[in-house]
């Protein structure tokens, strides 16, 4: 970095004070409204994030609120924004605050590590935020700014480099107004310092900016090469009987853990869409069902991986459904969907039913 740390604090303080969006998290103190912020833009950014926001305090304006809902209840207000661990690791934390901390947040950043879903960055986040605690923060807006305020050429996603950062923004976090400081890092990553074609021109730190002064901010940061996407066919069994479709709850742990959702699975090698239908309902379910038609072909990605679910009307032939791969069965008339949080892939097709 160029020329001294206090400079630089100072100026991007001086523009964080006065170009700050106004954001409904920014206006509040209380560390559950900062907290919720912050689990809730892991993932997501800030203008789809904020409605959901604003909805989930609706529904749980307080932490008993949230403490006192069912799991089921949260998914719901939650469904939409995908990454549904957070969720649930929101909901177990504000049952361990009520019940063990007398619902209060612990005011350390060491100490709000010990709880469910919350790592070194959220809980520096919620600690200087929302206690003026000394604590820095490194998300991915953060580690752009620094690798280029810093001119580092190494991937930012090694783990040596990742430390590296850490300390960095340990050092250059001023002892007042901590939380200001590590929200102007964000802010400055999120509107100026921007992966592609970052706006020099405006940038209140420019002047301390190794990269800008060797020409090299728009090859910056580097990371290592990613892996091919992985691309699965799932069929998807929309069985029907009597008004009513069948559906099944994941169970709470693991992938879209506590959702509800269709009965069906991945297409086998050599399978045809009829065969793996057959198959993962006996599998499933232990029924025999007959395929009828195509319903639709929805595509989804997740992090990882990308689907395409071919969904087909079906119906029952023998045995009764039994709740094998999910915690629960029920059928349920489509007027009913609403009722229950659905993974967003199904979303795609649920109006077609």
């Amino acid at each position: 970095m160029k020329g001294s740390r206090r400079a630089f604090q100072q100026a991007l303080l001086a523009w964080f004070d006065t170009e700050a969006r106004d954001l409904p998290w920014r206006r509040t103190k209380d560390p559950y409204r900062v907290y919720l912020s912050e689990i809730m833009l892991q993932q997501t950014r800030v203008d789809q994030g904020t409605p959901y926001y604003e909805r989930f305090l609706k529904r749980f304006p307080t932490l008993e609120a949230l403490a006192a809902a069912e799991e089921e209840a949260v998914l719901k207000q939650w469904e939409g924004l995908g990454y549904y661990t957070r969720a649930r690791n929101l909901h177990r934390t504000a049952r361990i605050l009520m019940e063990q901390y007398g619902g209060r947040f612990p005011e350390s950043a060491e100490l709000l590590q010990l709880l469910p879903g919350i790592g070194k960055y959220t809980a520096g986040a919620v600690a200087s935020i929302a206690f003026d605690i000394s604590a820095p923060v490194v998300d991915g807006n953060v580690k752009r700014v620094l690798a280029r305020i810093n001119a580092i050429t190494e991937a930012v996603d090694l783990p040596a480099v990742e430390q590296q950062l850490w300390a960095t923004a340990t050092a250059l976090l001023p002892a007042q107004k901590p939380g200001d400081f590590n929200q102007a890092m964000m802010e400055l990553g999120a509107r100026i310092c921007t992966p592609k074609t970052p706006n020099c021109g405006e940038c209140p730190v420019q002047r301390h900016c190794e990269a800008y002064a060797r020409n090299m901010q728009e090859s910056l940061p580097n990371k290592t090469a990613k892996k091919a996407v992985p691309h699965y066919e799932v069929v998807v069994a929309a069985i029907y009987r009597d008004g009513n479709y069948l559906i099944g709850k994941r169970p709470s742990t693991g992938f879209l853990g506590g959702l509800w959702e269709f009965p069906g699975g991945k297409l086998q090698p050599g399978e045809t869409h009829q065969q793996a239908l057959i198959r993962e309902c006996r599998e499933e379910l232990g029924i025999t069902i007959k395929v009828g038609g195509l319903v639709a072909v929805a595509k989804h990605a997740y992090t990882h991986f990308k689907v395409t679910l071919n969904v087909y009307r079906c119906t029952l032939l023998s045995g009764t459904p039994e709740a094998q791969a999910h915690t629960e069965l029920r059928w349920v008339t489509p007027e009913e969907f609403d009722a229950y949080p659905f993974p967003k892939g199904n979303h795609k097709f649920l109006p077609l039913l």
